[in-house]
């Protein structure tokens, strides 16, 4: 279990970014009815073979139309979820799902070997792979005796 430090206004900061989500969510700008801004949700979690691992949600997303890249320590996730064309907008009776380009950037620990990132599609899930540095990964020192 990691030792975190006590901070007294992290639920406040916690608060005012739910409430950001929120109003913002209601300002999104509208391009012809349909939402043109959204992010998708991600997962970020340490794995038992030592990688940083992040998980995005994609549904509807085409493999072809997302794009990872790796430049100077940040990972940036970025693509566009196309309104479905087979449907004529006079036939929706209600358009609550966002559509448009999205791009999410994440500054990654100079303990990830950037030139390793690994990157699978699978059921409208992206899997970034970043596996950690030999030397940032812990070792077994033995002990010898005099």
């Amino acid at each position: 279990m990691a030792i975190t430090r006590f901070d007294p206004f992290r639920d406040l900061a916690v608060l005012q970014d739910r409430m950001s989500r929120i109003f913002g969510d209601a300002y999104t700008a509208r391009e012809e009815g349909v939402l043109s801004n959204w992010v998708p949700a991600v997962d970020i979690f340490e794995n038992e073979k030592k990688e940083l691992v992040i998980k995005a949600e994609l549904p509807d997303v085409n493999r072809d139309d997302v794009s990872v890249t790796v430049e100077n320590n940040t990972l940036t996730l970025s693509g566009e979820r196309k309104v479905d064309t087979e449907v004529k907008k006079e036939h929706y009776h209600r358009i609550e799902r966002a559509y448009g380009s999205f791009s999410r950037s994440f500054s990654l620990p100079a303990t990830v070997d950037s030139g390793k990132v690994a990157a699978d599609f699978k059921n409208g899930v992206l899997t970034v792979r970043l596996p950690f540095r030999e030397e940032a990964k812990p070792r077994s020192i033995t002990i010898s005796a005099t």
